[in-house]
């Protein structure tokens, strides 16, 4: 986990400042995940169980049936499909397990190869949010997908 939070191909995406990430940091990250009560944070492994990355699902809503997705991955894991796989496996966990009806994400407008995994993947685009959030002082623009359960 720490080698991806510290890649700079990686973090220049991310909302928060990576420059800071620690082995303690990561190790809080995990302690915190295990114990989230409206969240399923999931390791991606690969076929000798080397970690590629993590999938979740944050703030369940179940009264609402629906879910935030994130993911972050490695460079090793790039290209390998194991992103598309976990995506799979975990909104089949979502509709068929939780039960939900619902998964949406956010990602910045301009984080291409983000906004093709999600379409690839059947999330369906909903709008562009300008100007919503600010990263290294600069105001970056959002796109919201979701997928539903029916599709």
């Amino acid at each position: 986990m720490l080698e991806w939070m510290t890649d700079p191909e990686i973090t220049r995406f991310f909302r928060f400042d990576a420059s800071n990430v620690s082995l303690r940091t990561c190790e809080e990250y995990i302690e915190n995940a295990a114990n989230a009560e409206n969240a399923a944070h999931f390791a991606i492994v690969d076929e000798n169980d080397e970690y590629l990355g993590t999938i979740s699902l944050k703030d369940i809503d179940r009264e609402r049936g629906c879910a935030e997705y994130a993911i972050s991955t490695r460079m090793k894991a790039h290209g390998s499909g194991a992103a598309m796989q976990a995506t799979k496996l975990l909104l089949g966990y979502a509709f068929n397990t939780l039960g939900l009806d619902r998964v949406y994400l956010n990602v910045l407008a301009d984080n291409g190869r983000a906004n093709a995994f999600y379409r690839k993947a059947g999330f369906r685009f909903v709008k562009t949010e300008p100007d919503a959030v600010e990263i290294r002082g600069e105001m970056k623009a959002l796109n919201w997908y979701e997928i539903r359960m029916d599709l």
